[in-house]
């Protein structure tokens, strides 16, 4: 189950690895787990991801032997997207000097928030997860920068807001139906009565992926005038093949960061010329970091990757590099802080808590233009981010928005009142004051 980075792979199922030390927490080396899925249901969506993150560390390795001096150990533990597996990947490496821990998974990280203060090892789910992990009070071990799912959804609605208004207006919210479909179902009730819009659910199985003619014919009878999608695998190019065959207009249609990549639309192609989706990375091999990759690890024979290199720059691969970066950057704070390049998990904790990805912070390391700033902080665990909407051309997705806020001022008191209930029945649970 278990791959570790440094090993020439051969295939899917083989293990390539930079092998590590029993214990990685050495001074002279960093160990990061990453729980991925390559295979099952999802495995096109996460082999992707998996690629992305893992070239931004072997990149890191090759061009600056690490970080701070210390190298990267990373080691991959294969879950097929299943919940209980990802809790198996983390039992069996958290005792190897594990830093923090990206689970890629709404599923893995539900799981995995109770856990992170017993271990004392942060939980990084960047853009998914818990949305009311923004809390940092309530929440020390669990992040979600650089948006939460509900704020994300708040953006959305702000975009239709500024498309000829929400009052009046029916949204249908087509979604998988699992944790993370129905997380921004809370916030959507909610806030629909006091936006003024009618909300219209379509809940989509696992096993109704590849076949949503049911949901399609509900909504050609309901006629809501946006659909939303909360999907994954499978299901975004069903769902857009569907929308298509419905007539159902393209650019009324938004997904979410998670269904509106290039896995999801090539496979439709010019069909849905039109199609919407939010994203808080720019795709593109601009970027002089992605340049990097493609020097140190891509066109590098002594490299590590299983990455196709016209693959690179797409949007799940530059989402996956830029989670590595927030990696990357929450180690940078923690060494500096407490002077040593072998850092542990409570103190990659307060990194998390100190990232500081500042506009001049990300030209420095060659990602201009690329996201908007993070500043992390004790109270605010997921920054409150602006999205931006990209459009499909057909063959590619070009930016039609500028960077577009969350309501902020409507979402954090529900986040708070959110994150209040979840430990309502958790007496011993750990908490933090924020100054």
């Amino acid at each position: 189950m278990l791959k570790k980075l440094s090993l020439t792979v051969a295939g899917l199922a083989a293990a390539f690895t930079m092998i590590a030390e029993s214990k990685a927490q050495a001074e002279d080396s960093l160990y990061i787990p990453m729980t991925t899925y390559r295979t099952g249901p999802f495995a096109a969506n996460g082999t992707a991801n998996a690629n992305g993150m893992w070239d931004y560390f072997e990149m890191l390795n090759q061009r600056d032997g690490g970080i701070g001096g210390a190298k990267l150990v990373v080691e991959e533990c294969e879950t097929g997207y299943n919940a209980q597996k990802g809790v198996e990947c983390y039992e069996s490496t958290k005792g190897k000097g594990a830093l923090v821990y990206n689970p890629n998974s709404t599923g893995i990280t539900l799981q995995l928030i109770a856990k992170a203060p017993i271990d004392k090892i942060p939980v990084l789910s960047m853009g998914y997860g818990l949305s009311a992990a923004a809390i940092g009070e309530t929440f020390p071990w669990t992040f979600n920068y650089p948006a939460s799912y509900w704020s994300q959804t708040s953006s959305i609605l702000n975009y239709i807001e500024s498309q000829g208004g929400l009052k009046g207006k029916k949204i249908g919210f087509i979604y998988l139906d699992v944790g993370y479909g129905r997380e921004p179902i809370p916030l959507l009730e909610e806030l629909a009565p006091k936006l003024g819009f009618e909300l219209a659910l379509y809940p989509v199985g696992v096993k109704e992926m590849q076949a949503q003619s049911a949901q399609w014919l509900n909504v050609r009878k309901d006629r809501p005038d946006w659909m939303v999608m909360w999907g994954w695998g499978a299901m975004n190019p069903t769902a857009i093949k569907e929308a298509v065959k419905i007539r159902f207009p393209m650019d009324k249609f938004i997904g979410n960061w998670w269904s509106a990549s290039h896995v999801d639309l090539i496979p439709v192609g010019e069909s849905a010329k039109g199609y919407l989706g939010s994203n808080f990375t720019a795709p593109g091999t601009s970027y002089p970091m992605i340049q990097d990759i493609i020097k140190h690890v891509i066109d590098n024979p002594n490299a590590s990757t299983q990455t196709e290199k016209e693959n690179v720059g797409h949007v799940l691969y530059n989402r996956a590099v830029f989670n590595g970066v927030l990696v990357a950057e929450g180690i940078r704070a923690a060494q500096a802080h407490f002077g040593k390049p072998g850092i542990n998990a409570e103190e990659m904790r307060w990194g998390l808590e100190n990232v500081d990805l500042s506009d001049a912070r990300l030209k420095e390391i060659g990602l201009e233009g690329f996201t908007a700033p993070i500043k992390g902080s004790c109270a605010d665990h997921e920054n409150g981010g602006s999205i931006f909407m990209h459009q499909w051309n057909g063959t590619d997705f070009d930016k039609v928005t500028d960077l577009i806020p969350p309501m902020t001022d409507i979402v954090r008191p529900m986040l708070e009142t959110a994150a209040a209930k979840y430990i309502e029945d958790k007496p011993d649970w750990q908490k933090q004051t924020c100054n």
